[in-house]
């Protein structure tokens, strides 16, 4: 007596078993096994770093983040006409295309490396419209302010030309702040908005 093969009913299972191989591979493609962003070896420790946060009345913020967040520290000026709005813009489209979760647990703090025009007042709207909540930080004191930038390996100047017009240069770079106070990462300017998110969700996957 003849009987009916069997691999139709192999089939389906086969074909199962292959698509949940293509979804697992699709989940662990999503985090990569490195990141886009600069590792620094050894990592600069730059969490006792304190400067005034002008969006906290002048409280000294220290620039470490919280425990189980990233710190993203960013020094620019909110009259900076390119580099910082598209830096910034990058970092808040990498933000919302984060899982609503982790994005609660990323951090911003800009800091003015132009105090003398970026008053309180300004520097917490700039620093709070790419991020809610972020930190705007200002120091009158240009010993601290080069510290802090040291301590980054950021630097900037600021120059009046033969026009009379004020002309800053700094450094572009967005760090990446653990809660022990280190840089865990460091993008250059132009680095896209994707690279942000799957780095931040790298961090996260690391333990930050």
């Amino acid at each position: 007596m003849l009987t009916r093969p069997s691999t139709p009913r192999v089939l389906p299972l086969l074909i199962a078993l292959a698509t949940a191989a293509i979804v697992l591979s699709a989940c662990g493609d999503s985090i990569p096994a490195e990141p886009a962003g600069i590792l620094r070896d050894p990592a600069p420790v730059v969490g006792d770093v304190e400067l005034p946060d002008a969006s906290n009345g002048g409280v000294t913020f220290a620039t470490r983040a919280q425990d189980d967040h990233v710190l993203l520290v960013y020094f620019g000026f909110t009259s900076c006409p390119d580099v910082c709005p598209t830096t910034l813009a990058d970092v808040r489209r990498a933000v919302r295309e984060l899982d609503e979760g982790l994005a609660a647990r990323v951090d911003l703090a800009v800091i003015t490396v132009d105090p003398d025009r970026d008053d309180a007042a300004t520097l917490t709207a700039y620093a709070q419209t790419w991020v809610p909540g972020a930190h705007a930080l200002r120091t009158d004191d240009p010993a601290a302010l080069r510290a802090a930038a040291d301590a980054y390996g950021a630097d900037y100047a600021i120059q009046t030309n033969d026009e009379g017009d004020i002309e800053v240069g700094h450094t572009a770079f967005l760090y990446a702040v653990d809660s022990a106070g280190r840089i865990r990462l460091t993008w250059p300017f132009g680095t896209p908005h994707e690279d942000l998110t799957s780095d931040m969700e790298y961090l996260f996957n690391e333990g930050v």
